[in-house]
């Protein structure tokens, strides 16, 4: 739901209100929204994939982690997100100005992926950050529509659960998707070996 006010908010006015409530908001073009209810469903599907995506920088001993908390902000200052799952590049937060206090990321060096779990607000992660994502120069985002919630031109007609890799080159995001038993393909992770239907399934 948009908040009502007559001026577009700020981040730092954003991060002065946010309230200690429970509900998690974010910033779209200088208007507060308050983030729809998660569903067991979405919760199983993001806890999975922070395993998974746990075990693969472990193994590989690269200095990345999970925060439970984590926001983006773009560089036009009027936009804040809270993905699903921001992985963190730990070896650059020396360079993020605003992580001690507010854990706010504004250096795309400091996020190798961020994964976006579909909900009933999916034109947010089709759209809005998909462009704010992809100028920020995130190098990979994942969009999983495990519900077959986006619209049909990004998951099909009749809709199918889809899982959206974007991978940034040259500037731009150059997307794959993947249905069914297809292994994903995680240019970051390499020897990730799983596949959509596996993700999907968390869900259950």
């Amino acid at each position: 739901m948009a908040q009502a006010i007559n001026k577009l908010t700020t981040f730092e006015e954003f991060i002065e209100w946010y309230p200690n409530n429970g509900i998690p908001y974010e910033l779209h073009k200088g208007v507060i929204v308050e983030m729809p209810p998660p569903t067991g469903e979405h919760e199983n599907v993001i806890g999975f994939l922070v395993g998974q995506i746990a075990l693969q920088y472990l193994h590989k001993g690269l200095p990345y982690r999970i925060p439970k908390t984590g926001l983006v902000k773009t560089p036009d200052n009027d936009s804040t997100y809270s993905p699903d799952i921001v992985l963190v590049n730990h070896d650059n937060l020396v360079n993020e100005p605003l992580w001690k206090k507010q854990s706010t990321l504004v250096r795309s060096a400091s996020i190798p992926l961020v994964v976006e779990v579909v909900s009933t607000n999916w034109r947010d992660d089709y759209h809005d950050k998909f462009g704010d994502y992809e100028e920020m120069g995130i190098p990979e985002y994942w969009i999983v529509d495990y519900a077959s919630l986006g619209g049909k031109r990004f998951i099909g007609n009749p809709k199918q659960q889809t899982i959206t890799i974007c991978e940034l080159v040259d500037g731009e995001y150059q997307t794959t998707q993947f249905q069914g038993n297809k292994l994903i393909v995680s240019p970051l992770f390499p020897d990730l070996n799983l596949t959509a239907q596996q993700i999907f399934d968390s869900a259950l």
